[in-house]
């Protein structure tokens, strides 16, 4: 079995920009999602738009598309993309007391988008987390991952 390396590195063990020049552009879809837990008071005030800094899932979702944009700026090795979709969606699940987000980020590029989608689904948890946190401090972000990515060599990927 062929060891797959890393394609950050070089061969000497330094760390290196992807060269994607050769690479033809695709259409590129990621999505991500995650999930932030509160008590039902807290989610019971997002509700009602009653916490004290305001409308916490229009702001949410304007964070996560700005950090979209800007994921090349702090991931170190991320090449800039020009970004043709980004959305955050949410569904509330009163019963578990929680907001299920899901990034979407699109593409027509030489590489993909995953990073863009990470970037924002974990900004719009921090930003409800930001927005909720004068009334609660022990909000909970869990299971952030990539459940579906298309484009590329490497085709569709669909996480069970």
């Amino acid at each position: 079995m062929e060891e797959k390396s890393f394609s950050h590195m070089d061969t000497d063990g330094s760390i290196t920009m992807v060269d994607v020049g050769d690479k033809d552009d695709t259409r590129r879809i990621a999505i991500v999602r995650t999930v932030v837990e509160v008590s039902s008071n807290t989610l019971d005030l997002l509700l009602r738009q009653a916490l004290p800094k305001g409308d916490v899932l229009t702001t949410a979702k304007v964070a996560g598309i700005q950090a979209a944009k800007r994921t090349w700026e702090l991931i170190p090795l991320c090449h800039p993309l020009f970004l043709s979709y980004v959305d955050i969606r949410f569904e509330i699940d009163e019963a578990q007391n929680s907001i299920n987000i899901e990034a979407e980020a699109r593409t027509t590029s030489q590489t993909g988008v995953e990073m863009e989608a990470l970037m924002a689904a974990q900004t719009a948890a921090m930003t409800i987390y930001d927005m909720c946190k004068a009334v609660q401090k022990d909000i909970i972000i869990r299971d952030c991952r990539l459940v579906y990515k298309a484009g590329g060599k490497s085709g569709v990927f669909q996480a069970e």
